[in-house]
C-alpha cells in the first residue's frame, strides 16, 4: 500500500471514529492498562526551561482488523511551544502562536502489539500506525499555521531507550501575516511566508507506540520581515524594521533544529 492510500484510508478511520473518541480515547486497552492513555513523558529538562504546553488532546487514532482480531488504537497528544520565539512574536508584531513547536503522542494498541497471536499482521499494524501518526503530524503543523508538507527524507535513529525509531522529515512553508508601523503612525499587514522544517520519529517501546516530532523555520524570521520591509507596503514607507538583531526572530535556524533534536529521542 502506497503512502497516499495508507494516509487516505487512516484518515476515513478517523472521521468514522470521531464519534467515539471522547469515550474510547480514555477508556485504555483492555486487559493491559485501566483507565485513560497516559500522556507521553518528555525526560529532557529543557522541556521545562524553553517550551511550554499548549494543548492536551485525545483521539481514536484507527481502528484495523488483522485476521481474526481487530485493533483499536488510541491516542494521547501534547503540543509545546517554544517560548521565546512565541514571546518575541507577540512582542514584535502583537500575534500569538509559534512555528517553533514540538509534540509528542503515545498510541496504546488493543490489543497490545506484541499480544497479536502469532505475530499476526505485526508489520501491517506498525505500517497503520507510522501512517496514521503522519497524518496527525500534518494536522498538527496545520493547526499552527504551517501549510504545503512534503516529505523530503526517511531513515531510522535510535532514542535513548535503544529502540529504534523510523523517521521522517519534511519541508513545508509558514504563512506570516503580521502587522508593522508606518511614518504616518498607523499599521499595515505583511504578508509573506517562512520556509520551514519538520521532523517525525515513530517507534514502538515494547508497550505502546510512541510519537515525537517538531518544526521550526528553516531562515530566521528576520530575513522574512525584512523582504516585506525593504519593499513599500502599499505604498508607504515602514516606520522602522521591528526586529532586534539580536532577537530570537533573528536567531540561527540550527538553534531550533537543535532544541527540537534533543525532545525527540527523550520521549518515554
Amino acid at each position: 500500500m502506497n503512502d497516499t492510500r495508507s494516509t487516505d484510508l487512516t484518515r476515513r478511520r478517523l472521521l468514522a471514529a470521531g464519534a467515539a473518541a471522547g469515550v474510547l480515547a480514555t477508556a485504555g486497552c483492555l486487559g493491559t492498562r485501566d483507565g485513560e492513555v497516559p500522556e507521553p513523558v518528555v525526560t529532557d529538562d529543557s522541556i521545562e526551561e524553553d517550551w511550554r504546553l499548549v494543548d492536551t488532546s485525545d483521539s481514536v487514532a484507527f481502528e484495523e482488523t488483522f485476521g481474526p482480531v481487530t485493533v483499536r488504537a488510541l491516542e494521547r497528544t501534547v503540543v509545546h511551544e517554544y517560548v521565546d520565539m512565541a514571546e518575541a512574536v507577540a512582542e514584535a508584531f502583537d500575534a500569538d502562536g509559534s512555528p517553533v513547536t514540538f509534540f509528542a503522542a503515545r498510541i496504546d494498541l488493543c490489543p497490545a502489539l506484541d499480544g497479536l497471536p502469532g505475530g499476526l499482521g505485526r508489520d501491517r499494524l506498525m505500517g497503520e500506525v507510522r501512517a496514521a501518526a503522519e497524518a496527525a503530524f500534518r494536522d498538527q503543523l496545520h493547526g499552527t499555521g504551517v501549510t504545503d508538507v512534503e516529505r523530503v527524507d526517511s531513515g531510522e535513529t535510535t532514542v535513548d531507550g535503544g529502540h529504534t525509531a523510523t523517521t521522517s522529515e519534511f519541508a513545508a512553508r509558514f504563512g506570516i501575516n503580521w502587522e508593522v508601523p508606518l511614518l504616518d503612525g498607523s499599521t499595515t499587514t505583511i504578508d509573506d511566508v517562512a520556509e520551514m522544517t519538520a521532523r517525525l520519529a515513530v517507534w514502538h517501546d515494547g508497550s505502546d507506540v510512541l510519537i515525537s516530532g517538531g518544526a521550526h523555520p528553516a531562515e530566521p524570521l528576520s530575513d522574512v520581515v525584512d523582504r516585506s520591509i525593504d519593499a513599500p507596503v502599499d505604498g508607504e514607507a515602514v516606520l522602522e524594521d521591528p526586529v532586534d538583531d539580536s532577537d530570537v526572530l533573528s536567531a540561527d535556524p540550527v538553534l531550533f533544529a537543535d532544541a527540537i533534536d534533543a525532545l525527540i529521542p527523550s520521549v518515554e
